[in-house]
């Protein structure tokens, strides 16, 4: 698994403006205000990223933050139309620093926060250390208020999102998760749920991924890079075994 300092792009690479929520976009509800939230789950989509590489992604194929606050933007537009209430994009990057990557990974923290990001850092500890937890309580407290006009997960980790993404659709919620389809099956076959594939987001890459999955393997076959390293077996839960 990639470690988040690995996929940090240097500041001017994620340059760009999302809407300017100053302090509300981590603090309480406004009266009135619906929020079209953005939840991007950094350590699940760097293994994504990782995986579909098979290494280290070059400038070129680092996600821009701000492509995506582009797009964020004309969601809530979208939503926007026939709504009562003010809607307000609010986008948070979560993730855990690594021991020791700290000043690795700083640059590209402010650069996030500079273009109009949230981010909530949790040091990476053990294995328990993950962020979903994090995660789903700042969708818990969104919902509540005025609520949520729509909300989109960036994550292929249906185990954590999968049931709670689809009470929300079923209250009427539009939902939508974003990452790549072949590691996100339990989202783009959903009936509730829609997924919006990463690479289809106009200008996040800006080179074509080079995807490789079962459905369309080239005639002399492709090599499946592994998700994890073997090491990682050392200090994998049971649970995570392969029958």
């Amino acid at each position: 698994m990639m470690s988040v300092s690995e996929m940090a792009p240097a500041g001017d690479e994620v340059a760009g403006s999302l809407h300017e929520s100053g302090d509300e976009s981590v603090g309480p509800d406004t009266d009135g205000l619906r929020r079209v939230l953005l939840v991007w789950d950094a350590p699940n989509l760097d293994m994504g990223l990782g995986a579909i590489l098979g290494g280290r992604p070059t400038a070129a194929y680092r996600p821009r933050f701000d492509a995506l606050g582009r797009w964020l933007l004309a969601r809530t537009a979208e939503l926007s139309v026939g709504e009562k209430n003010r809607l307000e994009p609010e986008a948070t990057v979560f993730t855990n620093i690594a021991p020791g990557t700290a000043d690795v990974v700083r640059p590209w923290v402010e650069a996030l926060r500079n273009v109009g990001y949230a981010v909530f850092a949790k040091p990476k500890i053990d294995e328990d250390s993950d962020v979903d937890s994090d995660m789903l309580g700042h969708i818990a407290q969104r919902t509540r208020g005025a609520g949520l006009a729509g909300i989109i997960v960036a994550s292929a980790d249906g185990q954590a999102f999968r049931e709670p993404l689809e009470q929300l659709a079923s209250d009427g919620i539009p939902v939508q998760v974003l990452g790549f389809r072949e590691h996100a099956s339990w989202a783009v076959t959903s009936d509730t749920l829609e997924f919006v594939d990463l690479e289809d987001i106009p200008g996040v890459f800006r080179e074509p991924l080079p995807r490789v999955s079962l459905d369309s393997l080239p005639d002399e076959g492709a090599w499946l890079q592994p998700f994890r390293p073997l090491s990682a077996l050392l200090t994998s839960r049971p649970a995570q075994g392969v029958a």
